[in-house]
């Protein structure tokens, strides 16, 4: 009898990333600016709850992002936010025409969506993407597409340039163009799956 294959385990966030997020969230609601100084990082993890490798690890994760500078000596102080000080990327966007941002979007899509389709993990494409018997949304199966993508950098990308240029309108034509992404993603069909791409943000 052959052995049965076992489910891959879902993915669940790891603490150190929900602790970044937690700590950003705070500089924002603090109003925190360049150069205000986090609590020192012993005071900071018994207020939070988490060890202080923890607590390293989110710190590091913030740094690499560009959200806080770790100064030896010093602590962790906050840097610019993005609204003062705009990343090339996005301030190259907003100079750029709306159909152009469209075309660069549909890219990033299509490239995500090939990515998605070479996931090695068949039955993670399948729970994820399968019909259910309910009508797909462009918002739920894209967020799908995305983490079977895997690839953070592809997603704060999209993430930039969907602040110009949308989500879709939901229209029949789109339904039946999103069946049709979700299934050429579970059979494994990268070419199809980044061809469906191709127009769907319209005009």
């Amino acid at each position: 009898m052959p052995e049965r294959s076992k489910l891959p385990p879902v993915r669940r966030e790891r603490l150190y990333e929900s602790l970044a997020a937690h700590i950003s969230d705070f500089i924002e609601a603090q109003g925190l600016v360049g150069g205000d100084r986090l609590p020192p990082e012993r005071q900071l993890a018994a207020e939070l709850g988490v060890s202080r490798a923890t607590l390293s690890r989110a710190l590091a994760a913030l740094e690499t992002k560009g959200r806080i500078e770790v100064r030896h000596g010093v602590g962790a102080l906050v840097r610019e936010s993005s609204e003062s000080a705009a990343p090339p990327l996005l301030a190259s966007v907003d100079t750029r025409p709306r159909a152009e941002v469209i075309a660069a979007r549909e890219a990033m899509l299509a490239g995500i969506a090939r990515a998605a389709a070479v996931h090695p993990q068949d039955s993670l494409r399948v729970a994820m993407l399968a019909d259910d018997g309910r009508t797909r949304t462009f918002e739920h199966t894209w967020r799908c597409i995305r983490r079977l993508a895997e690839s953070p950098l592809l997603a704060e990308l999209d993430d930039t340039l969907a602040a110009h240029a949308p989500d879709p309108t939901p229209t029949p034509e789109l339904r039946a163009r999103i069946d049709e992404l979700a299934e050429a993603i579970i059979r494994g069909d990268a070419a199809t799956a980044a061809t469906v791409c191709a127009g769907m943000l319209g005009d």
